[in-house]
Order: structure tokens, then sequence, then C-alpha cells
């Protein structure tokens, strides 16, 4: 069995070291020190060197002038950027566009793609329900009036919401049926309030009352709904994954050059101890993405379906993630508190990437009914 990326998945690695390399995690305002956001506007020069670099249009098809890749050339990007703390909708833009590209019909593809991937237009997605614990197509419903949706309800929680041209809002109908829909966050019935995330980058709670839907921007194909939240959630895995690395690279550094008693503490059996553990989890969190992130490019068939796979990658990103940056704080003693030093910051995103769309439990509880629905042989 070949486990190697192919050249074309190591080549966007690649592209995204180099865009990401001039990047300092620190140079937005600490979270700690901000009052409300820490930014009123995503990083727009490094959106524009990730569009220039194609790195924007990885999932889109040549037709649309993208390079035609998969879920795993996107995690790999992401995460590279997740060890800079990139703050660009990279993940939320390139999965809308791909489930449009996949589900969307002629016109819509036509309308968005190309310039999305240029990044000319910026999608988000609004994903974490009523409350953040429910499922967010439950938190919408959808009707149909004639030529146009109709839809009606709250998600919280909407990355990027006030900046993005379109939020795709998953919503159900009165058949039972997840739909897509693409909207304006400004579209007449639609109100957005401000929300801060643990990192203090700036939320939206998008409230529609009434808000009419063009058919054509509606994605009503089964699964469509489904194949994006796992993309989404694998996406989160690929950034604990980057931040974690980065966070134990940062954590080894300092212990190595700290010393007591005469000795760096690296030195010491403990601290040794702490950081093989942290390293394992580590090696874990990327075993499971890959594996999810190849079920999801491939299509091929497991023991469970695919969501099982993302259940478990799931898992060990939260867990994983949560560990590493105790541990990196434990090891740093005070200094790691310090705001003048970027490990606060990364302490901040990984409390937001391990509840994002879920935290392990809820993830733990989806993969025992996948076991109870499918035993495995």
């Amino acid at each position: 069995m070949d486990f190697t990326f192919t050249e074309e998945q190591q080549a966007a690695a690649e592209a995204a070291r180099g865009v990401f390399a001039g990047v300092a995690p620190d140079a937005v305002p600490s979270p700690a020190l901000t009052p409300g956001a820490v930014a009123d506007d995503f990083d727009r020069p490094l959106w524009g060197r990730l569009a220039d670099a194609d790195l924007l249009s990885l999932l889109l098809a040549e037709e649309h002038g993208g390079a035609g890749l998969d879920a795993i050339a996107l995690c790999l990007v992401l995460r590279e950027s997740a060890k800079v703390l990139a703050r660009v909708p990279l993940l939320e833009s390139s999965a809308a566009t791909a489930a449009v590209q996949a589900y969307g019909g002629p016109e819509l593809k036509d309308e968005l793609l190309a310039p999305a991937g240029r990044g000319e237009v910026v999608l988000t997605v609004a994903a974490h329900g009523r409350t953040g614990h429910d499922p967010a197509e439950q938190a919408v419903t959808a009707r149909q009036e004639g030529s146009a949706w109709v839809l009606d309800g709250v998600q919280t929680a909407v990355p990027w919401a006030y900046e993005a041209d379109l939020v795709v809002v998953p919503a159900r109908t009165a058949a039972d049926r997840s739909v897509l829909a693409l909207l304006p966050p400004g579209a007449e019935g639609a109100a957005l309030t401000e929300q801060f995330s643990t990192s203090g980058e700036r939320l939206g709670e998008l409230r529609l009352e009434s808000v009419r839907v063009a058919a054509r921007y509606v994605l009503d194909a089964e699964g469509a709904w489904e194949w994006l939240r796992e993309l989404l959630t694998t996406g989160i895995c690929a950034l604990t994954l980057g931040l974690g690395e980065r966070v134990l690279e940062m954590t080894s550094g300092y212990a190595s050059k700290r010393e007591q008693f005469g000795h760096p503490i690296a030195t010491f059996q403990a601290v040794a101890v702490q950081c093989a553990d942290r390293y394992i989890d580590l090696r874990a969190m990327e075993a499971a993405l890959w594996q999810a992130a190849w079920r999801i490019a491939s299509g091929a068939p497991g023991a469970l379906p695919v969501s099982g796979d993302v259940a478990v990658a799931k898992i060990w990103a939260s867990e994983g993630v949560r560990r590493i940056v105790q541990t990196a704080q434990h090891l740093h003693g005070g200094f790691g508190a310090d705001v003048e030093y970027p490990l606060h910051r990364y302490h901040a995103w990984a409390k937001h990437l391990e509840l994002a769309l879920g935290p392990a439990a809820a993830h733990e509880e989806a993969l025992g009914d996948l076991l109870a629905a499918h035993p495995l042989a």
C-alpha cells in the first residue's frame, strides 16, 4: 500500500508553505487584550496571495479555472494555514464552492465558481444550528412558493458572516429533506447580530424571516448537506493538526532552552514523557484525518459510511488538540500566559476548533449510532 501524497498534492502543500511563510501569528491583536473582535475584516492581502497561488481553486475543475484536486489537497493547505493562524475563510469558501460544483446547476456554477476561485467572491457556511449543539439543518425551515424558496429560522456562530458575499444555509423541508440555500447576508428579511469566538474573531447570528431565495440558488440534491458537513468537519481536523504541530514545536523549542537546576527542562523525564504523549496524539490525529479525507476524495467503501471515519477524525482532533495546548501551557509556565508571546493565541484558536461542528462527545455518540446500525463482521 502506498501512503504517500501525489505530486499534485505535495505541490499544493509546498505552494501553501510559500504563501504562509511571511505570516506572523502575533500580527493580529491578542483576543485577551481586544474588546470585541480582533479585526473588522479577514486578511485580504493574504487572501489575494492565496488566489494568485491558485490555492482558492484547488477543488474546482479545470473548466472553472481550478486544479481539479481533492479533499486531501485542501487539508494539506489548511494544515499549513493553521500553523500561522491565518485569518482567512479558506475552509468555508473552498468547501462551499466545492458543494456548488458537485450539486449546483449549470447557471450557478458559471456564475460563482470561477470568481470564487479567483478570490473575487467569498462564501461561508452556516453550520452550527440555532444553539451550536443541534443539527444545523433543523434550525431553518424551507418551503417552496412558486419559483422561489422561503426560509425561516436562526443559525448561530456563522464564521465570516459580515465579510462573505454569500452564506450557504442548510434548511429542512416539510418532507424532511435537507437543502442548501445560498443567500447574501444582507438579503431582505435577513439580520445579523455580532458574536465573538474564543479566538476573538467576529461571528454572526443569522436570523431569517421569510427570506426568499431564487430556485437556482438552492441545492436540493440528496446528500448535498451531508457531503458538505463532512468536508467541513474534516477540514477542521486538518486545522487542528496544523495548530497542534506548531504548538508542540514551540513547546519542544522552549523546553530545550529553559533551564532549571542547571539543565534544560527537556532532559527531565517527566517533561520528555509529556511531550512524547502529545506527539502520539498528533500522529493519531494525522492518521484519522487522512483516512477521512481519503474516504471523501475517493468515495471508497468501508466497514462504516464515510461519516464514521469523519467522526473518528473529529474525536481525535478535539481531544488531541486540547491535550496539546494544555501541556504546552503547563510546560511553558507563566510564559505561556504572556500576551507578548503567541502561545495564548494558539490556545484560544484550539478551544474554538475543539468545539467547532461538535465536540468529541457529540461525535462519539454519532459513531456509536453508526456502529449499532452497521455491526462489524
